[in-house]
């Protein structure tokens, strides 16, 4: 199957991905929907996307920067928009070098996935501010860093940060963003 819109989504929240896939629809898009990355390749044997919308946090703590990275091995040219609910620089950083065009926080709309879809090219004219990061910050993306290091494993992460997991795991849910 061939569409110039065809997007694949890929999120385990499945009501939320209805939504957004009926939303791309009404827009002219073809959607197809995986909940994982087993699903998405399964998908691609059969389709190729130019689109994708990824979730950072598959159930079950998988990183949708694996779903990325084989995206961008399928098809180099595809639009790849990363959306997650735990942002940092560090996730950031990774998701563009793995092959993503952009990097979003939820809740992000359809009107901003899109705008990210036709934003590719860097730009040169974004202002620079010299705002000092916190402490808290700071600790926040050294988390998320070690966080991608360990493929989203908790309990190695907490390892790694000398901290117990249930530390950790209450940092994370203290610090969603919403």
């Amino acid at each position: 199957m061939t569409s110039n819109r065809l997007l694949l989504i890929i999120e385990d929240d499945a009501a939320f991905s209805r939504t957004l896939a009926r939303s791309f629809e009404r827009r002219g898009y073809t959607v197809i929907c995986a909940a994982n990355l087993e699903q998405a390749k399964a998908l691609l044997q059969e389709h190729t996307p130019n689109y994708a919308v990824v979730d950072l946090q598959l159930h079950g703590h998988t990183s949708g920067l694996s779903c990325v990275q084989m995206l961008h091995n399928h098809d180099a040219a595809m639009l790849i928009v990363v959306l997650t609910g735990f942002a940092s620089i560090g996730t950031a950083v990774e998701a563009i070098k793995l092959g993503a065009c952009q990097y979003l926080a939820k809740p992000s709309n359809t009107d901003d996935i899109e705008a990210a879809f036709g934003h590719v090219a860097g730009s040169a004219e974004i202002e620079l501010t010299n705002r000092v990061s916190s402490i808290k910050t700071l600790e926040w993306e050294r988390i998320h860093e070690v966080l991608t290091e360990t493929n989203f494993n908790i309990s190695e992460a907490a390892r790694r940060l000398g901290m117990h997991r249930r530390t950790l795991a209450r940092k994370l849910e203290k610090q969603r963003v919403k």
